[in-house]
């Protein structure tokens, strides 16, 4: 008796110990993460003062209030936002680096690339939002609406994508992984943009086509839309970064990051239509705008073509009328979908821990697993 209460007693304080690990560890996690992020903030003017200083150097005889609004359109279009795309690059090479501290050089580059991203994404942001005649970003009103801008903003988005590869060329060239670093933004890019239209055409504006939304197409939009430029593109970088070029090891990274994307988008429409708006920061849309969501598809593909709640959801999708979202949501919720999406949370969740286990490899699992305690049961 003595022995099996003094084991029991190890037991606890091993559990104890390891519990007091834990937390330091994810207290310390927690911290770089913050110092990451401040320093990430800290390089962006220096950043938009190096396209400014470029454009006055290299075209002396440019115009100098063409000159202000670039440089006021950047400050407006590529800063905000959680930038987890953009401090991806840096926390993904730490993983990578292991045991070896990482040097000043290698943190600027990848702030660099990780800027790279958020401007990327900025460019799209600017062009999707005048396809979307949306009102909002980021709790401010789009480029696109200030005063005096309008279709000006068509080719500030143009503007930014060049950016980049100035960045590129400026702080990259003499790197061994510069023309992968342009070949994977390039295919990226491309990739992006294939997902945009596929997301225009099977939800034309003024048209509601419900044929059109299937679970494949809606997997396809993501797929391409966002989690190639989400999810692998940073990741991508840093492996570049750390002289990883092996194809097997990117397509496994690559598998692994596409099913994360496509779920964190599922999270997405769900949170537009159940999230708190003071939490996510703002007010979904999603059936306002037509949209071909995670929600939608699934409660069609519950329903009879013939049934009320298919004509409910066809007389009253994509109406910016407030009865007509309350009529929709109603069905949703006799569908009960969110059960349905609290389901499959945890069974994507699931699939995903066997793909890092079966896919990782010689890569940090602790490199996926970071991602996936970002996104899993996120509010916002």
């Amino acid at each position: 008796k003595k022995k099996k209460k003094k084991t029991r007693r190890r037991r606890k304080k091993k559990k104890k110990r390891k519990s007091r690990h834990k937390m330091t560890d994810s207290k310390k996690a927690k911290e770089q993460m913050a110092a990451d992020k401040q320093a990430f903030v800290a390089i962006f003017p220096s950043l938009v003062d190096e396209i400014v200083t470029d454009i006055e150097t290299d075209y002396p005889d440019f115009d100098k209030g063409a000159v202000a609004w670039v440089k006021e359109m950047l400050d407006y279009t590529c800063m905000g936002g959680k930038m987890n795309r953009g401090l991806s690059v840096l926390t993904t090479f730490r993983h990578l680096a292991g045991d070896r501290a990482v040097t000043e050089d290698e943190v600027k580059k990848a702030q660099i690339l990780g800027w790279c991203i958020e401007w990327l994404q900025a460019f799209f942001l600017v062009a999707d939002d005048i396809m979307d005649g949306s009102h909002t970003r980021r709790g401010q009103p789009c480029w696109f609406r200030k005063e005096n801008v309008g279709l000006i903003s068509i080719n500030d988005s143009f503007l930014i994508e060049s950016c980049i590869y100035k960045f590129l060329k400026k702080h990259f060239r003499s790197d061994e992984y510069y023309i992968d670093l342009i070949e994977l933004l390039h295919e990226t890019t491309f990739q992006t943009e294939l997902g945009q239209l596929l997301d225009l055409i099977t939800a034309p504006p003024g048209q509601v086509v419900f044929p059109n939304f299937t679970i494949a197409k809606h997997t396809c939009i993501v797929k391409y839309k966002t989690a190639f430029y989400s999810f692998y593109l940073p990741v991508a970088m840093a492996m570049l970064m750390a002289g990883i070029k092996n194809d097997v090891a990117h397509n496994n990274a690559k598998d692994i990051l596409l099913e994360m994307g496509i779920f964190f988008q599922v999270q997405d429409d769900y949170l537009d239509c159940y999230g708190d708006p003071e939490t996510i920061g703002k007010v979904g849309t999603d059936i306002q705008d037509n949209k071909c969501g995670w929600l939608i598809v699934q409660a069609l593909g519950m329903l009879d073509k013939e049934s009320d709640q298919r004509k409910i959801l066809e007389e009253n999708y994509a109406k910016d009328n407030d009865d007509c979202v309350k009529k929709v949501k109603a069905v949703y919720k006799e569908l009960d979908l969110e059960k349905l999406y609290k389901e499959y949370e945890e069974a994507s969740y699931t699939k995903l821990m066997g793909m890092i286990d079966e896919k990782a490899g010689d890569l940090p699992k602790g490199i996926f697993i970071d991602f996936a305690a970002k996104i899993y049961k996120r509010e916002k």
